[in-house]
């Protein structure tokens, strides 16, 4: 049994995200091959992928390590996801199926219900869930291949204060839904880079001495996994 580069590369990169590997650490390929329960083949495809996200760097002497970004490229990640974000929602607007709509509205009930009953770290997930699915229906592969390494990207290197009234968020993606479900491309556009704005106001960019490690604010992208799930791989 072959386990697909594309599984373990999923693994690593949830645990960098959530500061399993700090950065400027290493990564040999006989640590992480033992880690996973895999054999040093996909690893390696795995690090060449992580490294062309900027999740890894390769160092003379070193091999691959976690990268170490600086502040502006992190302040670069919030800006690209302010100009990518509304143009996923006019798109959405222009390609949604009926499908995304039923996820997109029952994603905004749920949160308008979790923030009534202030259940925040519930409002996080459904958070992130929409906007994965928001993306999911701009049916554009390369936009939605983008706007999911931005998230995975900013999630590492940013602490996420909650709003300090979610209602009215989630008051705002229901309204982005309500123009997507419109067809209406420029308002859907217009709403979302709002609601854009507002958000990178709550992202804190993470303390040197914090860097690799996950704070309670920080909402997860995907569940980490410590192992590689082959259950779903073909023999």
């Amino acid at each position: 049994m072959r386990i697909p580069a594309h599984s373990v590369c999923t693994a690593i990169r949830d645990d960098i995200v959530s500061g399993v590997y700090e950065r400027g650490s290493r990564l040999t390929e006989e640590l992480l091959a033992r880690r996973y329960g895999v054999s040093r083949v996909p690893v390696r495809e795995a690090l060449r992928t992580l490294e062309s996200e900027g999740f890894v760097v390769t160092r003379r002497h070193a091999g691959a390590c976690v990268a170490e970004p600086t502040a502006q490229e992190a302040a670069d990640l919030l800006e690209l996801r302010m100009l990518l974000e509304p143009l996923g929602a006019a798109r959405a607007a222009q390609r949604r199926t009926e499908a995304h709509l039923k996820v997109l509205r029952g994603l905004v009930r749920l949160g308008q219900e979790r923030a009534r009953r202030g259940e925040g770290e519930d409002l996080r997930s459904l958070g992130g869930w929409f906007h994965e699915t928001l993306a999911q229906a701009s049916n554009s592969p390369g936009l939605i291949a983008l706007l999911t390494q931005l998230r995975h990207k900013i999630a590492w290197m940013y602490a996420v204060e909650q709003p300090a009234r979610p209602v009215d968020a989630w008051a705002e993606r229901g309204a982005i839904v309500d123009a997507v479900a419109r067809g209406d491309a420029e308002r859907a556009r217009a709403l979302t880079a709002q609601h854009a704005e507002r958000a990178t106001g709550a992202h804190r960019l993470r303390r040197p001495d914090l860097a690799g490690r996950r704070t309670a604010a920080v909402p997860p992208v995907r569940s980490s996994q410590h192992g590689v799930n082959t259950a779903s791989v073909r023999h």
